[in-house]
């Protein structure tokens, strides 16, 4: 069941926002490119109401968006203007996309595992183990192409019962996995990394976005992927002292991430290219909308949105 009586998220040190309340980003002088995405400053608030939002992903055929809500281990949705409960209990999911049929595939901390969701909210376990042990709790996610579904496993959902379900690590590391639904193969594909956290794929498929926020490290870094496999990696930016938890690139490859109480976006060259200021920590980001260009902000209580003379990556090229 839904938890009860839980603190509101400024008055709870569990909460990811917490050590952040008084921290404020530094100014950032957007780019003549910058600019020419922005047709508005302001964030819309489109609901408010949860402790720690996160993991939004759009619906196309649906035209309906998605996102976590983890201490109260709820999703929710927005369709038609209007935010119902999507998921209640969700066994505190974090982190969701689509697969190319468009199911919703989440990364789910009380199940360690990755769940399918169809249209008729019919639930599946996909993968749930790596050598016969549990995984972490699996926390960002994405779904190439040729349908592998790629996700990064931190122990955040294990560390308390905030986000999860108290546990142990049991394979020993942090890893970045990809699985095959076809074959039911999974592989590693990342295991150097100390808390990997947000991931998201280049429109072009050559790149791969990967953030690591371990302590001490909030670093986002980006691979070549060479025969699906990532290499030479490099430091794009370090956020300290907040983290990038989650992002997107839109239809040109540049890439949109959270950043504080703010979305940072950064070229194809790695530069930073501007910043727009939000109420909130934000934790993550979807493009959505029928044209693609409405870009969905969660951060901590709300869902924010602004339209953009831009559009995102995966439907709209």
């Amino acid at each position: 069941m839904t938890k009860k009586n839980l603190l509101p998220a400024n008055l709870d040190p569990r909460n990811p926002s917490y050590s952040y309340k008084k921290k404020e980003n530094d100014p950032v002088e957007n780019s003549h490119q910058f600019n020419q995405y922005i047709k508005q400053i302001k964030f819309n608030k489109v609901f408010t109401g949860t402790l720690w939002a996160e993991g939004p992903a759009y619906i196309p055929h649906l035209d309906t968006l998605v996102w976590s809500d983890i201490p109260n281990n709820r999703m929710l949705k927005l369709y038609k203007n209007k935010v119902s409960e999507y998921r209640n209990p969700s066994n505190y999911c974090n982190g969701n996309t689509i697969d190319n049929e468009e199911n919703v595939i989440s990364c789910s901390h009380g199940g360690r595992c990755i769940y399918k969701t169809n249209d008729k909210l019919e639930v599946s376990i996909l993968v749930d183990s790596f050598n016969g042990k549990k995984f972490n709790s699996p926390n960002d996610i994405f779904v190439k192409s040729d349908g592998t579904i790629w996700f990064t496993d931190p122990p955040y959902g294990i560390l308390s019962d905030y986000e999860g379900y108290i546990g142990k690590q049991e394979y020993n590391g942090c890893y970045v996995f990809s699985f095959d639904p076809a074959t039911n193969k999974l592989k590693v594909v990342i295991d150097d990394l100390v808390r990997p956290n947000g991931i998201t794929l280049s429109p072009d498929e050559c790149k791969l976005y990967v953030s690591d926020t371990g302590k001490d490290l909030k670093h986002l870094y980006v691979y070549d992927l060479i025969e699906g496999r990532p290499t030479n990696r490099k430091l794009i930016y370090d956020f300290k002292p907040f983290f990038s938890d989650g992002f997107r690139c839109d239809k040109d490859g540049n890439i949109w991430t959270s950043a504080g109480k703010a979305i940072k976006c950064f070229n194809t060259q790695n530069e930073l290219i501007g910043q727009l200021v939000v109420p909130e920590l934000v934790s993550n980001l979807e493009f959505g909308g029928k044209d693609g260009n409405i870009l969905y902000v969660t951060a901590t209580t709300s869902l924010y949105s602004i339209e953009l003379n831009q559009q995102g990556a995966k439907f709209y090229e």
